[in-house]
Order: structure tokens, then sequence, then C-alpha cells
């Protein structure tokens, strides 16, 4: 038993900021955005919410899969930027959308969410306890991002997107997913809950450690994140592969966490796979976290770039730092 997509939707912001807008607030230029990301502008969530955008996306999803809400026995968001708590951000799609009989709980997988989301809803499916599914990326990096560091300032947007997924009597594929704690420091972000509020403890210092504003912003290291994905990436695909007996020339496209488009084109060619078989929209939206391979799954599949049959690799990789990919058959 394994799953199918029969349906997508995404959403993103109104508002564009460019690259010249970025530049009007760090010293940047376009032209140097372009040469080192491949990205061109992103998309700045304003009026919307990291929970609209995902309610949106999901109505999207279940009108292109001809599925009714009633129909969801378990709705599934990746996020590490919701705009509530509690309620999970899950639970608020569910309300927006009537999904009346559906579980509903959250992921915080960060870059590597929507795949791990996937292998969570197809372990459900392939265990027999849930048979249709909904599966949300939504992210407003745009709030944690540190608008005056110029190194992850260029990099990160706001979206969401989302698809359903149904029980399928086809053959499953099994995933490969790995994590190593030891390195989450190369990409970090503080809660700004961390204070408990009693007078037992100093508001400016968490575990001993003086904490300022920028502290509860999103820090990188680039160039360590950026030689993990060239390895960890092509290693897991190699994996999954191997796992699943699938030759690289079987796969019709490689849809990648579209973090940056010096990773994608060293992950084909570390790979020796055409880098036109890796599809990239990052020079629209940036790096949106775990919205960004729905959002690129969505446009394929409007497109018509997407046809029945095809056999996909999707790959995550980032925070955690987490890593992963599977195979799905389209």
């Amino acid at each position: 038993m394994s799953a199918r997509f029969c349906g997508t939707g995404s959403c993103v912001p109104d508002y564009v900021m460019d690259n010249d807008g970025v530049a009007e607030l760090v010293e940047t230029s376009d032209s140097w955005i372009r040469e080192r990301t491949g990205i061109a502008r992103r998309h700045i969530a304003v009026k919307e919410t990291t929970v609209s955008m995902a309610n949106e996306a999901a109505k999207r999803a279940l009108d292109n899969a001809g599925v009714l809400p009633e129909e969801l026995d378990l709705i599934l968001m990746s996020t590490i930027s919701s705009d509530v708590i509690i309620p999970c951000g899950a639970c608020e799609v569910q309300k927006a959308i009537g999904a009346d009989k559906a579980v509903c709980f959250d992921l915080n997988g960060a870059c590597t969410g929507f795949v791990l989301a996937y292998n969570t809803a197809l372990a459900y499916i392939e265990s027999g306890i849930y048979q249709t599914v909904l599966i949300v990326g939504s992210e407003s990096l745009s709030r944690l991002t540190n608008w005056k560091d110029r190194g992850t300032c260029i990099l990160f947007g706001d979206g969401a997107g989302a698809a359903v997924i149904k029980k399928d009597e086809r053959a499953s594929y099994i995933p490969a997913a790995h994590s190593d704690g030891t390195r989450g420091e190369a990409l970090l972000c503080h809660s700004k809950r961390e204070e408990n509020g009693l007078p037992l403890q100093k508001n400016d210092e968490i575990g001993g450690k003086h904490l300022n504003s920028e502290d509860y912003l999103m820090q990188m290291d680039g160039q360590g994140v950026f030689r993990f994905a060239i390895k960890q990436v092509p290693e897991a695909i190699q994996e999954v592969l191997e796992k699943n007996e699938v030759k690289p020339e079987e796969i019709d496209w490689y849809i990648l966490h579209q973090a940056n488009r010096r990773i994608l084109e060293a992950v084909a060619k570390r790979m020796g796979e055409p880098v036109e078989k890796f599809p990239m929209n990052m020079e629209e939206y940036g790096n949106t976290s775990s919205a960004s391979i729905p959002i690129l799954l969505d446009e394929m599949n409007r497109d018509g770039r997407l046809k029945r049959g095809q056999k996909i690799v999707l790959a995550g990789f980032g925070a955690g730092l987490t890593w992963g990919a599977t195979i799905i058959e389209w």
C-alpha cells in the first residue's frame, strides 16, 4: 500500500520585495544577490499570516483534488513560524476549511518539514489508520528575519503550499532521513518565550547567556550550511534510490528545497544528473522553508509538467541539522 498525490495548492503574499528593496536596508545589490543565490524577489506577508496562507493553500489543494473537507482523516502542518502556538496551525486550518473529522497536529522540521510530513502521512496510511491526508507547509519567515544581517535577509520569503494525498494500492517507497543535533547551531533561532515570568530568572539572561533582540531572529552559518547541503543531500538521494532499487535515470524530477541556486546546481553535478531535472523557483520566492517544495509542486502540477506515472524525488535539508529524501510516483 502507498499514497498518491491527488491535488495541490499554494498561496503567497501580495507584497513583493525585489533585491533593490533589500538593498535599501543593507549594503548589497541585485547583481550580488542573484549571482550568489539565484533569488530576485521574495513575497512578504503584510496583511497575511502563516495560518491565513495555510488556509488558502489548503482550500486550493482540496479543490484541485476534488476532495471534500469532510473526507480528510488527518491534517499535518509543517511550520517554524506560526502566528499561533495553541491551538496548533493545523487545527486552525481544520476550522477554516470545515474538516471536522480530521485529526490535526503541527510538525517543526524547518526546511525538511514537508518531506517529514509526507513521510509521517505515508506511515499512517500504510498502517491503515488514515486514508486521506492534507499536508501543509506554511511560513512567515520575514517575521524571524534579521533585516540588518546581509547574510540572511537576502534569502528568506513567505508563503504556503499544500497537497492532498490518498491511499493507493501501488507499492510504496522507503524514505531516507537523518538528523545531527551536534551541528544545530549552524542555523539557530531562540524563542522569545524562553522567560518564565517568575522573579527567579532575570529577564535578559537565558542559561547564563545574555541575549539581545537579535538573538530572537534567525542566525545562520552560511558557508557551513552550504557545505552540509552539497554533501548530505546527494548522499540522501543516493541512499533513497539504493533502498528502493531505483536508478537515477528513472527519476523524472528532483524537487529539492529551494534554498539557493548554487546548492541545487552543486547537487546535480555531484549526482551526474542534468540540472534541467532540478526545477527551481527561488528566483520568485526566495527560501520559504517548509513551504518551498509544495509551492513548486503546485506550480508544476498546474502548468502540466507533472504527469501521471512520473517518478519524483523530494528532498529537504536545513535546521536541526536535518535532511531527507523520498520517492513519490505522481
